[in-house]
């Protein structure tokens, strides 16, 4: 069957070191390309597969368009127990994976270590006008923490539809940076079921988008950026002082034209300490809802703080803080200088913390607050580390009389922190146990 006939090309490519090491590999390889050459001759629906091994040169990943239905697909092994990976290694002078031009591709269960080099690792390139329908699954990327500004991945160009899933992503200086100040816009993405930590600065950064400069099939209607079942960890690892950042920071959309009614959906996360800064700061249009935030650890000015929303580029306008537990030292929930043209709505949250609410005239009476100490008494396990911890409510510790009625609907709202079906009337984001 000939290629054209074919709905995709699966190719195998093996390192070239393993290549030498087996004289068998080497009779039956003997043809195959270096891995750039290999990249450049995929086609729409094709699918390059990468044995274990190391591989040098990264991916180089420009001009290179799949479709919506034929993907480009370039993979390591599945993992398992006992697996190797495909392991792209960090050289200096070049970002380890780079987008220019790129469309409908797919990268999956590839490890990238950067070995301290002075460098990113997946970068949509600033000389490209544009990267969409991406997916970044299955990483784990490491070894980028030269300085704050290497990133795991980061979007320099204009950026719509990636997909970020289940990646782990620690000791780099930022997580993610995505999007450019004021510049190129991140729009539409989903970034969900990842691990993020030990980072230097931000564990997650989407930059403030000022208007945009329309690029050929970017969305026009209004889009929401999703960030769901994700891990924000810097309980180890990150800089203090001037340098200190949050775990999440989500910057405003455009003030006009297209964009400008875009939301932020940020749900069944797990914010876990950061003891030089806040777990989140955020403005624009948010809606926050069903998150765990704990910071019980505060070494400087900042640290061990909840959430913010504040005027960093903008103001906070359209705010959905809902069905919430916050265990936290420093403050647990502000909103200072609030647009009063848009909604504000806080309610449902379980806070635990010395200051639970500062919310600068914000009317939010259906809410639990608490001090710290009786996270002890009211959660199943509130000191424990990341792997213990467990802030499921006592049975009856923390019921409500009565449902509450949400002002907005929202995708996973009458679900709680675990996905289950909330059949009771709880403050916070986890049903009670028995």
């Amino acid at each position: 069957m000939s290629d054209l006939n074919r709905t995709a090309r699966t190719l195998a490519l093996y390192p070239l070191m393993l290549l030498a090491l087996t004289t068998g590999l080497l009779a039956q390889m003997v043809h195959a390309k270096p891995l750039a050459e290999r990249v450049a001759e995929l086609r729409p629906g094709d699918e390059l597969e990468l044995e274990p091994g190391t591989y040098s040169g990264g991916l180089d990943l420009r001009g290179l368009r799949g479709t919506e239905q034929r993907p480009i697909v370039i993979r390591g092994p599945e993992k398992g127990e006992g697996q190797e990976a495909a392991v792209l290694l960090g050289e200096s002078g070049r970002n380890t994976v780079r987008f220019e031009n790129s469309a409908h591709i797919v990268l999956k269960n590839l490890e990238l270590d950067g070995r301290g080099r002075n460098i990113s690792a997946v970068v949509a390139e600033a000389t490209g006008d544009y990267a969409h329908d991406i997916t970044l699954e299955g990483l784990s990327i490491h070894g980028y923490d030269a300085i704050r500004g290497n990133s795991g991945i980061t979007t320099r160009s204009t950026a719509w539809n990636w997909v970020i899933r289940n990646n782990d992503i620690r000791r780099v200086g930022t997580g993610m940076y995505l999007g450019q100040p004021g510049g190129a816009p991140f729009i539409a993405g989903v970034i969900e079921g990842n691990r993020i930590a030990e980072t230097l600065g931000y564990g997650t950064q989407i930059k403030h988008q000022g208007d945009r400069t329309m690029v050929p099939g970017m969305p026009t209607e209004p889009q929401r950026t999703i960030i769901r079942g994700n891990t924000f960890d810097k309980a180890e690892g990150g800089e203090r002082g001037s340098g200190a950042r949050p775990n999440l920071l989500v910057g405003h959309f455009p003030p006009s034209g297209p964009g400008q009614h875009d939301q932020y959906l940020i749900h069944g996360n797990l914010f876990f300490e950061n003891p030089h800064e806040r777990l989140f700061q955020g403005e624009g249009n948010v809606a926050l809802y069903n998150n765990l935030f704990v910071n019980r650890h505060r070494a400087s000015g900042l640290g061990g703080d909840g959430a913010i929303f504040l005027r960093h580029n903008d103001v906070p306008k359209d705010l959905y803080v809902l069905n919430n537990t916050f265990v936290t030292e420093g403050f647990g929930l502000r909103i200072a200088e609030p647009d009063t043209d848009y909604e504000q709505i806080v309610q449902g949250n379980a806070i635990f913390s010395a200051e639970p609410l500062s919310l600068d005239g914000i009317e939010a009476p259906y809410n639990f607050t608490a001090n710290l100490a009786a996270a002890r008494d009211k959660l199943v396990n509130a000191d424990g580390d990341l792997e213990q911890l467990d802030l499921t409510p006592r049975a009856g510790a923390l019921e409500r009389e009565a449902d509450l009625s949400w002002p907005i609907e929202l995708p996973g709202l009458d679900r709680d922190y675990h996905g289950a079906q909330r059949s009771q009337s709880v403050w916070g984001a986890l049903e009670a146990g028995e």
